[in-house]
């Protein structure tokens, strides 16, 4: 396993990696025939913001598996053409959440107290205690728009200086804000209450400019705002002509729409604060970062589990252990499934039931879409759904937590064909075991592992006494038989049944020689073999 760190990592970033004693790990001060170069061969690259993850960088790294970005902002990877190469792209959001918290505190109160204005006038040479009053944070309204690790962090350091504090977050359920002191607010009474306004979101299509002329007017007048997060979310124009008339009251940036800042129309300007990003700069958040980023690197490429993934939906660690046996199946499934498309696959349905369908199924999702698809092009769990899009097929999927007979949690796939469909569905049991519960609406409870023949017969004595004679002929040993009987099917006429038999295969030659004498008895229809192990 090859991992390239592209930038500068902290020492302890470092041992994480190094931990694992057959890893390559190369450092930035270790590349030295350029970066294009060392990722020939590299399963995983590093990077924080200098180093351009682009299509053109990525096609330069064929075995890449992974882009872990030590740092919230993937601006510079190109995630697209990542997940398109079945890439997972990670960040490390939360990390620096405390760092970020603690600077919006500092500047609220630099704002409150005009701390930096004292500064600058007592360092050169003047007294102005009386100009320099200021206010105090007890009984202020604070509103903090986004309710994530930050925003929460921001809310429950605020409640000790005794703000009374309003939130808004579409996306956070109401006893957690009720367990961190937050009364939840629209967002138009986010800004009409609040005396301080601390901005916490993600930049989106919805929260780009979120701060404009419309929104400014509805607020406080001499209203405070703060923004550690994204300088996209704030309309420039609008916010200087605010503190030009007074309605805002100040103003303390740390991002901004074009970094570095290299001109702006804030400046000059007593009742604005200006830093340069430095909101998650500090050694411990740094630290934090990096570490958690490895150990994420870590896991992903020895357990291949998603954490923080910005083009995948995450699964904690523990949501991977409870998952990971579906997802197993699912991909097997897939790959039953895959040599019985009839003609052209125009749609794949998925339905889960039991817990199943109350958990994260993107994952379970993309492994059996990986399945179906193995044998056609390179697919992987990462870019299953992307390369169907990209194919015309069309993907539908439904959940039922109610479950009918015995299995608990049971994935149905179904292959919409233009000559007619395809189903099948599956279940894990004992925690580990994948299984087959029925094919084609026929009850055939098969293991779903190991190389497979799938029979299509007519239901008639002395068939599968003919079958173990030819795959004895054979020296081919049979590890499981099953069988399922025709009722009425789509696919299987009444009269015919299943038969799957799952093999020892000593070679290819014995299996070719068995399967060419299985088509040449009367009573069997049809004969495929299913490899769910490659």
């Amino acid at each position: 396993m090859k991992i390239v760190l592209a930038e500068k990592v902290s020492p302890a970033t470092l041992a994480v990696l190094k931990q694992e004693a057959d890893w390559q790990v190369v450092t930035h001060d270790q590349i030295k025939n350029g970066l294009v170069a060392e990722l020939a061969d590299a399963d995983a690259l590093v990077v924080r913001s200098a180093v351009q993850a682009d299509a053109a960088l990525l096609e330069s790294a064929p075995k890449l598996r992974l882009i872990g970005r030590a740092g919230v902002g993937v601006d510079n990877i190109d995630t697209d053409a990542a997940t398109r190469r079945g890439i997972v792209v990670m960040n490390t959001p939360g990390a620096n959440a405390v760092a970020v918290a603690e600077l919006t505190l500092g500047l609220m109160i630099a704002l409150a107290r005009q701390v930096t204005r004292a500064n600058a006038t007592m360092h050169s040479g003047k007294w102005e205690k009386k100009s320099l009053q200021g206010v105090e944070l007890r009984g202020k309204t604070l509103g903090i728009l986004g309710l994530g690790r930050i925003g929460l962090e921001v809310a429950r350091r605020a409640a000790s200086f005794g703000m009374e504090i309003v939130g808004y977050d579409p996306f956070v359920a109401p006893a957690i804000a009720r367990e961190n002191n937050v009364r939840l607010v629209t967002l138009d009474d986010l800004f009409k209450q609040s005396d301080y306004l601390s901005l916490h979101v993600g930049l989106t299509p919805q929260t780009e400019g979120i701060i404009n002329a419309t929104s400014i007017a509805i607020m406080k007048k001499g209203v405070r705002i703060l923004n550690c997060a994204r300088g996209e979310l704030i309309v420039e124009s609008a916010l200087l002509d605010g503190l030009k008339s007074g309605q805002v009251g100040g103003a303390a940036l740390d991002v901004f729409t074009k970094e570095p800042l290299k001109e702006s129309p804030f400046y000059g300007l007593d009742n604005v604060l200006l830093s340069p990003h430095i909101a998650g700069s500090t050694d411990e958040a740094q630290e934090a970062i990096g570490i958690q980023l490895a150990m994420q690197v870590r896991d992903y490429l020895k357990l291949g589990v998603v954490q923080n993934a910005v083009n995948l939906p995450s699964l904690s660690h523990e949501e991977y252990l409870e998952l990971s046996p579906y997802i197993e199946m699912a991909e097997k499934l897939g790959r039953f499934l895959s040599g019985a498309a009839a003609s052209n696959l125009e749609s794949i349905h998925l339905s889960y039931s039991g817990r199943l369908a109350q958990g994260k199924t993107d994952l379970v999702r993309n492994a059996a879409i990986c399945g179906v698809l193995a044998n056609s092009e390179s697919v992987n769990r990462i870019n299953a759904s992307s390369v169907a899009q990209e194919r015309g097929i069309r993907l539908h999927e439904d959940k039922k937590e109610a479950v009918t007979g015995g299995a608990g949690n049971v994935l149905k796939v179904t292959l919409h064909c233009s000559g007619g469909d395809a189903t099948a569905s599956g279940t894990v049991l004992h925690g580990s075991s994948p299984r087959l519960l029925s094919y084609d609406g026929i009850d055939v409870e098969s293991p779903l592992t190991g190389t497979l023949l799938v029979m299509r017969n007519h239901d008639v004595p002395g068939v599968i006494g003919r079958i173990g004679t030819i795959l004895g002929e054979n020296s081919i040993n049979i590890a499981n038989f099953a069988l399922g009987r025709s009722v009425r099917s789509q696919r299987i006429p009444q009269g015919q049944a299943l038969a799957l038999v799952q093999v020892d295969v000593p070679g290819s030659a014995a299996v070719n020689a068995a399967l060419a004498a299985l088509r040449k008895v009367e009573a069997i229809a049809s004969v495929r073999l299913v490899e769910l192990d490659k």
